[in-house]
């Protein structure tokens, strides 16, 4: 596979402008995987690179945070032949919805398109240690986390490095430029 950020640059998945992510802060740069992750032969093969680069036990399970995990997640389990489900946000908390449970000591991977700053995939971990399962750590296609860490065993196929300011140190906001919130998150 070529040079994975280029990729994301060919299918106009990095974007460029004034973004208002769901963490509040502001950045120059939103990383739109939906627009990668739609070439399905591309998204299979993410699937399997982050299957094949997975160092450790054998999850019994892939759980992605709904909207953007769900294409690489579902790609990813289908890599390791095992079974898929995604988590949804109710009334602002996240959930496990469709008849999807998890049982009690399965063994866990999860699954995003992008860190940003780790809360999506926190509250999954949070939701499945209520079902007192083992995560054993998370996968992403883009990491722009920066400086900070998730607290569990994880890997990425490409880091970006992308600039984000409080809404009040935001240098488009003090040019005026208008500010887009494209994620899922509401």
């Amino acid at each position: 596979m070529k040079d994975l950020k280029k990729i994301f640059e060919e299918k106009r998945a990095i974007l460029s402008g004034h973004f208002l992510l769901s963490s509040g802060l502001h950045s120059p740069n939103y990383v739109q995987c939906a627009l990668a992750l739609s070439d399905t032969a591309l998204s299979k093969k993410l699937g399997k690179e982050l299957a094949k680069r997975w160092k450790g036990t054998k999850p019994d399970l892939i759980v992605s945070p709904a909207m953007g995990g769900i294409i690489i997640g579902h790609e990813t389990a289908s890599a390791m032949k095992i079974p898929f489900l995604f988590t949804e946000r109710e009334n602002g908390e996240m959930k496990l919805r469709r008849g999807f449970s998890v049982e009690k000591g399965q063994k866990i991977i999860i699954v995003e398109d992008v860190f940003t700053t780790g809360k999506s995939t926190m509250e999954v971990v949070n939701l499945l240690k209520k079902y007192k399962a083992k995560v054993l750590g998370a996968l992403s296609v883009v990491n722009r986390m920066g400086d900070k860490k998730l607290p569990l065993k994880n890997f990425s196929l490409l880091k970006l490095e992308i600039k984000t300011y409080t809404p009040d140190k935001c240098p488009l906001c003090k040019q005026g430029l208008p500010c887009v919130k494209p994620g899922s998150r509401k």
